[in-house]
């Protein structure tokens, strides 16, 4: 399978409907499916020769059992689906890092018994998100299915990947798209050193502007990309956070690059978009740039 949509299931009802929704997500793209399941350490211990025959024997069980579930579940989403499964010793952020060499995007549940996705500092999905070679969709369990796609815009270069990644889903998806640009005073630019007679903030209306036509510049392009979607432009004064968290409540996704504008050079997550995986209300897609948009990125803020 060379082509195809990486899933990790843990056995949990998070994890079974971040499968359903990469299922569904594969068949409309005319992809694969690929189901991973990273085998258990029981009681802390290496799975290796030196264990139990019935040890091994268990675990192996209820790995495949796992992985059955999900395949099952699979085909009742999409009847027909080519898929494969795969169950892999190791971490989990290792194993899925791995697998999203080859995947056109990982996708993982919300919370699970083993914390396969648990979006918190250290947590599964936060390290996948941070260094996956892929896109990463994080699957919030109940979440509905319908509504726009908001995408979270802040004219980075890394950015530009996943304004095409929310169009091409929203595309695929039948959805409209809301472009959300969201700014602060913190944005007008300093006044020049030892010059009083500068204003620090921009003359009435200049910065909302000047915002405006970065949200612009952002979007340029996809119109004629994708005719077929509908955008709404949103350019607001107010802290991106908790605006793109209000914003996700009746989304059905949420779509944010990994590191934005204005982003700590060297950090690989920005603050952005671990709060969106952390608290918003629908599945979020953390998307990298490509190597050369990162580094470009890196120089503007090195």
């Amino acid at each position: 399978m060379s082509r195809n949509v990486t899933v990790g299931a843990d056995g949990s009802a998070s994890s079974l409907d971040a499968v359903a929704w990469a299922a569904r997500d594969a068949e409309t793209r005319g992809l694969g499916l690929r189901v991973v399941h990273v085998l258990a350490r029981p009681l802390g211990l290496p799975l290796d020769a030196a264990l139990p025959r019935t040890i091994r024997e268990y675990v192996r069980e209820a790995a495949d059992a796992v992985v059955r579930e999900a395949a099952d579940r699979a085909r009742d989403e999409a009847p027909g689906l080519e898929i494969s499964t795969l169950v892999l010793p190791g971490e989990p952020v290792g194993v899925l890092l791995a697998q999203s060499r080859t995947a056109e995007a990982v996708v993982v549940g919300h919370v699970g018994p083993t914390q396969f996705a648990r979006p918190l500092p250290g947590g599964t999905a936060l390290g996948i998100a941070t260094r996956a070679a892929c896109p990463v969709v994080v699957v919030r369990q109940g979440a509905a299915p319908t509504g726009p796609v908001v995408l979270g815009v802040d004219g980075s270069p890394a950015g530009a990947a996943a304004v095409r990644f929310a169009f091409d889903q929203a595309s695929v998806e039948g959805a409209r798209v809301i472009a959300l640009h969201a700014w602060t005073t913190w944005n007008a630019p300093l006044p020049p050193p030892n010059d009083p007679s500068e204003a620090y903030a921009s003359a009435p209306g200049v910065l909302a502007a000047e915002e405006e036509r970065l949200l612009g510049e952002a979007l340029a392009g996809m119109r004629a990309r994708y005719p077929d979607v509908q955008v709404e432009r949103r350019s607001v004064q107010g802290p991106t956070r908790p605006t793109l968290i209000e914003a996700s409540r009746d989304a059905r996704l949420v779509v944010v690059g990994s590191r934005g504008r204005g982003g700590f050079a060297g950090l690989l997550l920005g603050s952005v978009s671990q709060a969106v995986l952390q608290h918003a209300h629908c599945t979020v897609a953390v998307v990298r740039g490509s190597p050369c948009e990162e580094r470009d990125e890196l120089r503007s803020t090195g």
